[in-house]
């Protein structure tokens, strides 16, 4: 990384540089690290304000939240997350086709602000408006903003490109380790809503960042790369208009019949975020555009995208299993309580701890030609996540009789967790651009995101369907499912590579 912040820049030489790196990538390193604050400040509180007031809650916590039952909240959580992640398919599409990168971003801090503000006021209503307007907010940002950190740099090739992706990773980082501290505290311990509030402010404070400094950012950031045409447009928004009216007849017409519970919005919604990725790989894999090879490759994506399923499946239940674990379960270290929401800063804590070290050890391999290739960094990883919950069973088992475990327990599990992260998850994203048909090479980053969508719309349809999340079987069962996947993905690498093609 030290070399990628002194290369000169092939580009002009009155460009504008901060480390050898475009000035506009601390405007965007900045936009990311307080939108990522306010994300994951927010998400840290939601499931604790989601049980808090009912029988689920932890003793002496505050009262003032929604009294929902964990198995529902786990639900709420899991349906959110996935919201998030299936949003960023048609918030690319937005960038390319409506708006353009920058434009696109500057709507969505908006709309991610007035969902913070939403859910900073009392009440259901205004609460799952909130929830889903950042749900949609952060969708819309989240692949706009990564293509607006390319369009800095001169093409592929620049020599500065992969470290200042590694730079804006950091700002990632920092914003999610930051969060807990200032929205979590805040919102746990004094006021709910003013933790949300802060939220809003930290997503302000980034859109602000954004706006005064856009001069520091890309022209190719403000074009329209492909525009609908007029015909398109209209008919867009005919079909969209006629959804809405669907739905709105729907929904009102369950609501007038008195029938209407959290479940009617819950299960339409998991269920589409599995349908989804299912739809949009049969469509691309029958494509009849697609060369042998391209096909063949298909082929062999379908596998990386059913074990990355699998393990955000488990990964993400940091938020909420583990949170209301630790909420209930855990007790002191040294004299000390942690705050449940300070849980949340160990991910991005471990991240930027070990991310360097793994950078290194990959080249180090490499050097040796002994790097693991990328069928088998997927198998570590979810053998890793398997196992990191077979440990949780440990935890939950001293816990049964009531007896408060150690923080130590929940600290081993998120670490084995991001080590399992750092070894799928930027190989996922890597091995999704490599193997992308060149028809699909835009849309393909999307199709690796609905990987998450579908593994949360799992954990929430097992929670809808009663299952106890926190149950030993349940997550004896799901540390077995992640480490077969991963046995059975390294046991058939062989096949895999093959109908990898020149992807290595």
């Amino acid at each position: 990384m030290a070399s990628s912040l002194t290369t000169g820049s092939p580009s002009s030489a009155h460009e504008k540089t901060l480390f050898g790196h475009p000035i506009g990538l601390a405007t965007l390193f900045m936009t990311e690290m307080w939108e990522r604050f306010s994300y994951y400040g927010m998400r840290a509180l939601l499931v604790l304000y989601l049980v808090s007031g009912g029988t689920d809650a932890a003793t002496g916590s505050q009262g003032g939240g929604l009294g929902f039952k964990m198995g529902v909240a786990t639900a709420i959580y899991s349906v959110y997350v996935a919201m998030v992640y299936l949003m960023a398919m048609p918030g690319g599409w937005f960038g390319d086709r409506v708006w353009g990168a920058r434009k696109t971003v500057t709507i969505a801090g908006c709309v991610i602000m007035a969902g913070h503000v939403a859910l900073a006021l009392p009440g259901q209503i205004s609460f799952f408006a909130g929830l889903l307007l950042v749900a949609v907010g952060s969708g819309l940002l989240k692949a706009n903003i990564s293509t607006m950190v390319g369009h800095l740099y001169n093409g592929p090739d620049d020599p500065r490109r992969d470290g200042g992706f590694t730079l804006f990773y950091v700002g990632i980082n920092l914003g999610a380790f930051g969060a807990p501290w200032v929205i979590g505290i805040v919102g746990e311990v004094v006021n709910w809503h003013l933790g949300f509030l802060l939220a809003a402010i930290g997503m302000g404070a980034g859109l602000v960042m954004f706006l005064v400094f856009g001069r520091t950012l890309s022209p190719e950031s403000s074009v329209v790369p492909h525009p609908l045409s007029d015909s398109e447009r209209n008919g867009l928004i005919v079909k969209a208009v006629a959804v809405f009216a669907i739905v709105a007849a729907f929904y009102g017409t369950v609501t007038a019949m008195g029938m209407f519970t959290i479940n009617w919005a819950l299960y339409p919604i998991t269920i589409a975020g599995l349908i989804i990725p299912v739809t949009v790989l049969v469509r691309i894999k029958r494509d009849k555009d697609l060369s042998a090879p391209e096909q063949s490759k298909m082929t062999a994506y379908i596998w990386f995208f059913v074990a990355a399923a699998v393990f955000w499946m488990i990964y993400d239940q940091g938020g909420s299993t583990l949170s209301l674990f630790a909420d209930s379960k855990t007790g002191s270290i040294f004299g000390w309580t942690p705050s449940t929401v300070l849980y949340q800063a160990l991910n991005p804590l471990f991240v930027m701890a070990l991310a360097p070290l793994f950078a290194w050890l990959w080249l180090w391999l490499a050097r040796k030609n002994q790097e693991p290739n990328t069928i088998v960094k997927f198998a570590m990883g979810l053998v890793l996540v398997g196992a990191s919950f077979f440990i949780f069973i440990v935890p939950m088992s001293m816990a049964g009789d009531g007896t408060k475990v150690s923080p130590m327990w929940l600290v081993s599990i998120y670490m084995i967790q991001t080590i399992a992260e750092l070894c799928l998850s930027p190989v996922g994203l890597s091995v999704t651009t490599k193997m992308a048909p060149r028809k699909y090479a835009s849309q393909m980053m999307g199709v690796w995101f609905l990987a998450v969508t579908a593994g949360d719309c799992t954990t929430g349809l097992l929670s809808l369907a009663g299952v106890d999340l926190n149950g030993t079987w349940v997550i004896a069962f799901q540390a077995a499912a992640a480490v077969l996947a991963g046995f059975a993905v390294y046991s058939y690498r062989q096949k895999v590579k093959g109908l990898m093609g020149d992807v290595h």
